[in-house]
């Protein structure tokens, strides 16, 4: 087995990045977010925000304090003013004081919602924005205080267009979920389980601080193939030779995952059926990016797309989402496999898109995943 850091090379500017103790954006960039947040209220009528991660899910509190809200985090925003932060666990509190410097950090006692309430009544708040996933019976107490006003769209808005110094931390995310497909690749053997398989994509990038955003691997016999898409969760199935290999892995360097889609054989030539789906799925891949462009519109990528229904194959996995934060839009499918209407939008500068045919044969038991972000 190779060590860690074989399949791994970034450039002077991103290991230096990816080299700091606790990796931070510049002030500048804060002052840049803080800025948005505050013409989203401004458009929005609201006098203060409440951005929220709430049992575990939600990355706003992240994107503006640098404080990734482990468990809970309720941050009070309004420009010009200090933030506040109610947030557990207590343990939790001494590292989030040094991660998000500026930020008044208060330990929420179990109750952060009720000293959060308390907080914004101090500052004389009357109608407040929500940002994040706050849980039904918060949103109840906080609407029986004020007005609520629910703003994840607008955020999700902010979020679609990456700054110069989101894409060189996307750049590291992507660095390392190469890094992991370079190690499944070199290190699957028949014999191996897929939890195994798992184990293989999440060394390289551990060591270098990277976390692990998904890896979904699918492994099947080219012969008798049973699966199309890879699933979610790891079996004790173990490889064998004329399998196929197929894969979606995201690893991240803090909130800025990368994603890579690969196939590939284990210690036999791809059958026919399987070099066409991929080969159908590489030239679905180059008609779709070569449309991706600034003012590029949805249907465009859908009609680039659609070569893989001529060629008597489909799709499970969605064609192209928006990535980088977040599952973003636009999430577009093919009309064989459909996924709700085509979002009225273009494509604009400094978007991040994942580009990937995962094609499947007409009776939905084999398939390839290609692509990348």
């Amino acid at each position: 087995m190779r060590a860690a850091n074989a399949w791994l090379s970034l450039p002077p500017d991103l290991a230096a990045i990816a080299g700091s103790e606790y990796p931070r954006f510049s002030e500048a960039e804060y002052a840049a977010r803080a800025g948005r947040l505050g013409a989203v209220m401004a458009e929005a009528g609201v006098d203060h925000l409440l951005v929220v991660t709430d049992h575990r899910a939600g990355n706003a509190p992240q994107w503006l304090t640098g404080w990734p809200g482990t468990v809970e985090a309720y941050v009070v925003f309004r420009p010009g003013e200090p933030m506040s932060m109610f947030m557990e666990w207590y343990n939790h509190v001494p590292l989030a004081r040094r991660l998000a410097p500026g930020v008044e950090v208060h330990w929420g006692g179990h109750e952060g919602i009720v000293k959060t309430i308390a907080e914004l009544k101090r500052r004389g708040a009357r109608r407040v924005g929500v940002i994040g996933p706050l849980v039904h019976g918060k949103w109840v107490q906080l609407e029986q205080a004020f007005a609520v006003l629910g703003l994840e769209k607008a955020y999700v808005g902010l979020r679609l267009i990456k700054s110069a110094e989101e894409l060189q931390w996307l750049r590291i995310g992507a660095a390392f979920s190469d890094a992991g497909f370079a190690s499944l690749l070199e290190g699957a053997r028949a014999g191996m389980t897929e939890r195994e398989l798992a184990a293989l994509v999440e060394q390289p990038y551990i060591a270098a601080g990277g976390t692990t955003a998904i890896h979904f691997i699918g492994c099947t016999a080219m012969a008798q193939p049973h699966l199309c898409v890879p699933p979610q969760l790891h079996s004790t199935r173990r490889l064998g030779p004329g399998d196929v290999v197929f894969c979606e892995l995201s690893a991240s360097f803090w909130d800025y995952p990368g994603q890579v889609l690969r196939s590939f054989t284990v210690e036999a030539e791809p059958t026919p059926l399987y070099r066409e789906l991929h080969a159908v799925g590489e030239a679905a891949f180059d008609a779709v990016t070569a449309r991706v462009r600034e003012g590029a519109t949805m249907q465009e990528l859908v009609d680039a797309g659609r070569m893989i229904e001529s060629a008597g194959f489909s799709i499970w996995d969605d064609l192209v989402h928006g990535y980088g934060g977040g599952y973003f839009p636009p999430i577009l499918s093919l009309p064989s496999r459909p996924s709700g209407p085509l979002p009225e939008m273009t494509l604009r500068e400094n978007m991040v898109l994942v580009v990937q045919p995962n094609v499947i044969s007409a009776d939905r038991c084999a398939g390839v995943q290609v692509g990348e972000m």
